[in-house]
């Protein structure tokens, strides 16, 4: 006998798997099966808006100290995360709507994180975030 859900999940998932595979639906356990695949959906979710608000506390920090471009990772991060997500929305196109509805959202809590990450009192960028989504994903777009 396979171990059950709260004993051992791994042992669960492998177990569901060769389930579904051999057609043996009412051995599922169906309830927690359900579960397992909305987290999956809620998994990618949170990656997409956490690289998306990565890139644009990086893009924050690259408008509000334009001095530190050279010396700073700003850059390679920005490059880094973008090429991540890329594979995420490769896998999952439909969160490019979420992110889309969320960017506001997302910029408010970068820019939250940029300002404390520079420790400037004051900063120079409007509230609104200034960014498209495209923008954002845009290996090429790097504001002046």
């Amino acid at each position: 006998m396979s171990a059950g859900y709260d004993e051992d999940f791994f042992e669960w998932t492998h177990h569901s798997a060769e389930l579904l595979r051999s057609g043996n639906l009412a051995a599922l356990d169906i309830e927690h099966l359900a579960e397992e695949i909305e987290d999956l959906g809620k998994r990618d979710r949170r990656e997409a808006g956490s690289r998306v608000r990565v890139i644009l506390k990086h893009l924050a920090k690259w408008q509000m100290q334009p001095e530190r471009r050279e010396r700073s990772t700003w850059r390679s991060t920005i490059v880094t995360q973008r090429g991540q997500l890329a594979a995420v929305l490769a896998d999952s196109p439909s969160l490019r709507r979420y992110l889309r509805e969320q960017m506001q959202e997302l910029y408010t809590r970068a820019l939250v994180e940029a300002v404390e990450e520079t420790r400037l009192d004051s900063h120079p960028l409007r509230a609104e975030c200034p960014f498209t989504l495209e923008e954002a994903l845009d290996e090429k777009f790097f504001p002046e």
